[in-house]
């Protein structure tokens, strides 16, 4: 039986839901001093209305904080992160959907969502007119999701039991003995990366593009939270075509690389650990980028001339897809041109994702890692005498055991996400697009990558854009705090 949540349980899961408001209300001056700065009274009134909105959310959880704090167990932090990634998009689409470049709410929700979740997707009409203090805004968004608005709550309002928001944002890894520590580590990751980012990008948007040094700030600001957060969302519809420099696409490729790299892999390299490429995800991201990059180049031969052009197109899609991040060199319309080996390449990229403990999406390569290796024991075990050892072990920052139990947990998470990418592309057929095309895009929204072959506007279905945002939330869970949070409501319903 179900024990029905008690009043103190709520009290504690609004008091840490408005801590993330708050954070949330810290992140938005951003936007909201550059809306200043640049003179958009509009938008500045839009986002000082959605600030106010958190504040009173954080103020109003305060006040109803239980008398003694008590410890935020495992349910409690899955059921707070899995709210937090719907209830603040509902909040952060209050300036969207007041700026009239959205549809409906919906849309402005579905932008809200796509950028919480580093997904990317979007839904806005006329970007290249869309308020610069509005865009800021979107990529704060990504900004939040792939650092995490729940690692930000814990370096500032740490406490015991916060394990467990960690553990439910989708982060299993912890480098320091500290959640907080590890969660500090992860900002100064993510500060010195932006500082080199920035700076590259900046340069060369005085020097090569001929911005102003506001417009190359604002361009380099917005994608180094894009690319490095692996969200994919642009200040330009054309992505980063829009550029057109190969410094641009390198630093751009470098920092979507960086954002998809586990964080514990960030700290082993900062320390110059011995052994790194003994570790099965290392080893296993290696083969599949390999193997898909190798794929999408014989597939592109049928549709570019040149070695070099050719190369660069398939290097830098299939980065972006296998991050997780989305960015594209190439219109959505000639993507879905693309042969059908170069297609399906950047499929099963976008499928398979980055590293665990890492802001990008998908299933990911430790995931990948482990499957197959516990499908090759398998087979070993069939094939070899009866009484033959067969080692379970694997090394990942040291020598690790496959048990059982773990081998069942990454195969029922890898099964659970070819079911999603499954669903949407079923939910996308019945509405009349073509198979290839609904597969591709039930892909992209799964896992939070964002490339699109045109199927993502603000003309689709109402449906499918509902689809497409419980897509992109079960994604970026990873489904074990969707499964707490549908527990949690179960158990208020039913339960004794």
């Amino acid at each position: 039986m179900l024990l029905r949540p008690s009043v103190a349980d709520l009290k504690l899961v609004a008091l840490d839901l408005g801590r993330i408001f708050g954070v949330v209300a810290v992140a938005a001056l951003l936007p909201l001093g550059w809306g200043v700065a640049v003179g958009e009274w509009s938008a500045v009134s839009h986002l000082a209305l959605m600030v106010g909105i958190c504040l009173f959310l954080a103020g109003t959880a305060e006040l109803l904080r239980p008398g003694s704090r008590g410890a935020v167990d495992w349910s409690h932090g899955m059921v707070v992160v899995a709210l937090a990634w719907l209830l603040v998009p509902a909040v952060g689409a209050v300036p969207l959907a007041l700026s009239g470049h959205f549809a409906s709410w919906v849309d402005a929700y579905f932008e809200a969502v796509s950028g919480l979740t580093t997904s990317g997707l979007s839904l806005v009409n006329d970007l290249d007119h869309f308020p610069v203090a509005l865009n800021v805004w979107r990529h704060t968004l990504h900004f939040l999701g792939g650092q995490g608005i729940v690692l930000a709550a814990l370096v500032f309002f740490a406490a015991a039991g916060v394990r467990s928001l960690y553990q439910a944002e989708g982060r299993d890894e912890r480098i320091f003995p500290s959640v907080g520590s590890t969660a500090r580590f992860i900002w100064l990751v993510s500060i010195v990366h932006g500082i080199a980012g920035i700076v590259v990008l900046t340069a060369d948007g005085v020097l090569a593009q001929g911005f102003t040094w506001d417009r190359a700030l604002f361009h380099a600001v917005t994608i180094f939270m894009a690319a490095f957060d692996t969200g994919g969302f642009s200040p330009m519809s054309t992505s980063i075509a829009y550029y057109r420099s190969p410094l641009w696409e390198a630093t751009v490729t470098v920092l979507m690389v960086a954002g998809a790299l586990s964080f514990g892999l960030h700290h082993a390299l900062w320390q110059r650990r011995p052994g790194l490429w003994k570790n099965l995800e290392v080893r296993t991201i290696l083969a599949t980028f390999g193997v898909i990059l190798a794929v999408t180049i014989v597939g592109l031969g049928v549709v570019f001339e040149g070695a070099w052009p050719l190369t660069r197109r398939a290097l830098f899609h299939v980065v972006s897809a296998h991050t997780g991040t989305g960015f594209a060199t190439v219109s959505s319309s000639e993507l879905a041109r693309w042969s059908g080996l170069a297609y399906l390449g950047v499929i099963v990229a976008m499928a398979l994702g980055g590293m665990s403990s890492s802001t990008a999406g998908g299933v990911k390569s430790l995931r990948i890692g482990l499957t197959l290796k516990a499908m090759a024991n398998t087979v070993r075990e069939v094939l070899l005498p009866e009484r033959t050892v067969i080692p379970t072990g694997y090394y990942q920052y040291g020598h690790r055991r496959l048990s059982p139990e773990l081998a069942q947990s990454v195969m029922a998470i890898s099964l659970l996400y070819v079911g999603l990418y499954l669903l949407g592309a079923a939910v996308a057929y019945a509405l009349g697009y073509d198979l290839d095309q609904a597969l591709f895009e039930s892909v992209s929204a799964a896992a939070n990558v964002g490339l699109s072959v045109g199927i993502t506007s603000p003309d689709m279905p109402l449906l499918l854009k509902l689809t497409m945002i419980g897509q992109m939330w079960v994604g970026r869970l990873e489904f074990v705090a969707v499964f707490a949070l549908a527990g949690f409501a179960a158990a208020w319903l039913v339960g004794e």
